[in-house]
């Protein structure tokens, strides 16, 4: 089998067998990942070339960017598939080889419901006319699809010129009531950053941030928000918390007072999500924190009471936010995970056991739970 051959065979089975990812790297046999462990494939004999996996590469980068790899080790990109689905693939270089990682964005685009979102979401896309609404999390939580399902619902219920900024481009959208133009990092535009320079003068209602990851990208998105648009990001934080970390270490101290000056005024909501291995067979459920900005929590980020959130969230319940601690009690009462999956990935274990109880074991040692009230 030639390597055309086979790339295109493997990004084909990744459809068939539900895999999310796809490890590729010399010396190994290829590795799905389905359900969120990693499955090697036993039908293919481990790499022992380099340039097998260069030419297998080939049929998949851009001929335009090759160089950005030759020079600097590692490139991100995304490709069509076979099947119609998308790849997000990143292509680095390790012991002077090349090694890759593709991971498959399905071509239908999600849903809330399709995602296992709370209901809080859609409400907060619903209620946001202009402001700042991160979306945060780990490598791997699911944050562009979340912000796909978003950037879709604004699509299909109200009239806006959507731009996007992505890194690569994951989704392709259709307009339905709004229009839309998508830009990809290295081949539409050279970085965040250039885009968000003159992204105000393409008169746009929305824009989506595939990534904030500098200064100048954070700065932008804030004043886009100040400025009555609508902005929609993620991050690369672990809870609400270290997210205004995350966010004020892009910047010197002495800017400080004036960061969360304009973050009090233009943020509307940071939303936090993991995703957990669910008792179906393969599945994955979001476990997701709410922090919503009202006046209580616009006034502890000008007075750098950030520690504060987490309190705020658990008492806010009836307005829509909640911890991780809630969200996990939730999935485990709702019978989607097990009570040992929420206990390994629980922020605090004592406070969720003191969130669930009523504990039964059945046949499967699935367990029923009711929250403790």
């Amino acid at each position: 089998m030639t390597p055309e051959e086979l790339i295109m065979n493997l990004l084909a089975g990744m459809s068939r067998f539900q895999a999310s990812d796809l490890h590729l790297k010399v010396g190994y046999a290829p590795y799905y990942r389905v359900g969120g462990h990693l499955r090697r494939i036993k039908e293919i004999e481990p790499f022992t070339s380099n340039d097998f996996i260069e030419k297998m590469m080939e049929v998949l980068v851009p001929p335009q960017r090759r160089s950005e790899y030759d020079e600097r080790g590692d490139l991100d990109f995304s490709a069509k598939g076979p099947t119609g689905d998308r790849y997000r693939i990143n292509i680095f270089r390790s012991g002077s080889e090349m090694h890759a990682a593709i991971r498959r964005v399905q071509s239908e685009i999600p849903t809330f419901e399709g995602l296992q979102l709370p209901p809080a979401y859609k409400k907060i896309v619903d209620e946001s006319a202009d402001g700042l609404v991160l979306i945060s999390g780990v490598t791997g939580s699911g944050k562009s699809s979340t912000l796909a399902a978003m950037i879709q619902h604004v699509n299909d219920v109200r009239s806006m010129h959507i731009i996007t900024i992505e890194d690569p481009i994951e989704f392709m959208f259709r307009p339905n009531k709004s229009i839309i133009s998508q830009r990809e990092v290295g081949i539409d535009v050279p970085s965040f950053h250039e885009a968000l320079r003159f992204v105000v003068r393409q008169d746009p209602d929305c824009i989506l941030i595939g990534e904030m990851r500098d200064k100048e990208t954070m700065m932008s998105a804030i004043q886009a928000a100040e400025t009555g648009h609508l902005v929609f990001g993620s991050l690369h934080s672990s809870d609400t918390q270290q997210s205004f970390s995350r966010l004020l270490e892009f910047f010197p101290r002495d800017e400080h007072d004036f960061i969360r000056s304009s973050l009090a005024n233009s943020l509307n909501a940071i939303l936090c999500q993991r995703l957990l291995p669910g008792i179906e067979e393969g599945s994955r459920v979001p476990a997701t924190e709410i922090l919503l900005a009202n006046s209580t929590v616009r006034d502890k980020i000008r007075r750098e009471e950030d520690e504060d959130m987490p309190a705020i969230i658990v008492s806010s319940v009836e307005e829509g936010m909640r911890s991780f601690t809630q969200s996990l009690a939730e999935l485990v009462e709702t019978e989607k995970v097990h009570y040992d999956t929420a206990m390994e990935y629980a922020p605090n274990r004592d406070a969720l056991q003191s969130e669930i109880k009523g504990i039964k074991t059945s046949t499967q040692g699935l367990v029923g739970r009711v929250r403790g009230r």
